[in-house]
């Protein structure tokens, strides 16, 4: 499959790495140009290029307030291709006014793009993603959840994620995704399979927000401001205060 890659962070770079071990066409664009895109982000095939726009799959890594102005390149992308958001909204980065009180991140991006999206791998931490990856069928396998509007960007979203070493789980519609955003209990928690659906149903829209400002308190007082958390220190400081 073709897939391309928008940002090349924590999380764009693993999956970069893991879908193009699987014998994905995988090309990665940044901001800065393919020049300054790492070489071990590039080790297992992936090409670092300046724009898709003949791709099955594009997935956007990025922080939320990047979102709008890849419009104009979304713009010359395929209507068949396949949009997956990764993104998560955190005030502190992208701003305090930027995502309007109640509507799903997700939502939001389709509004900027003017294209449908998936929304998937939103959950997980970067080194989870990295580490935890296990075959299909493995005990205490991690379940990720997806949402989608359109039925052929969920089934190609479920199975990249099944892919990359995770259990995809149908989140539903993309209305719903706010479920699966920060601050509510399968967010950053690790769950399986058997877990998963409980802690969608158990999400909170009101409470999420003080819960995800908490955990980024935490983080910073124990790491630092923007400093990753070891993955099991933050899957057990997120299941505290999430759960």
């Amino acid at each position: 499959m073709r897939i391309g890659i928008i940002g090349v962070g924590h999380i764009g770079s693993t999956l970069a790495r893991e879908l193009s071990r699987r014998g994905h066409d995988v090309a990665v664009a940044n901001s800065r140009g393919p020049e300054t895109i790492e070489k071990h982000v590039l080790a297992h095939g992936a090409r670092a290029v300046t724009a898709h726009d003949a791709v099955e799959v594009l997935i956007l890594s990025v922080p939320l307030s990047v979102i709008p102005g890849l419009a104009p390149l979304i713009a010359g992308v395929p209507e068949s291709t396949t949009i997956i958001d990764t993104s998560n909204y955190y005030p502190m980065r992208d701003g305090d006014d930027l995502l309007p009180s109640g509507q799903a991140e997700s939502e939001w991006v389709v509004e900027q793009l003017g294209r449908p999206v998936a929304k998937a791998w939103n959950t997980i931490g970067s080194q989870s993603l990295e580490r935890k990856g296990a075959a299909a069928g493995a005990p205490g396998r991690i379940a990720l959840p997806v949402a989608a509007d359109r039925p052929q960007d969920r089934d190609r979203a479920m199975g990249l994620v099944d892919e990359t070493g995770f259990d995809p789980y149908d989140a539903g519609e993309l209305a719903q995704s706010w479920r699966q955003q920060p601050g509510n209990p399968c967010y950053g928690t690790d769950l399986t399979l058997e877990e998963l659906p409980a802690a969608l149903a158990a999400a909170d829209a009101e409470r999420a927000p003080r819960r995800r400002d908490l955990t980024v308190a935490i983080f910073a007082e124990r790491m630092g401001s923007g400093v990753n958390p070891d993955a099991d220190w933050g899957v057990a400081v997120s299941r505290l205060v999430y759960g």
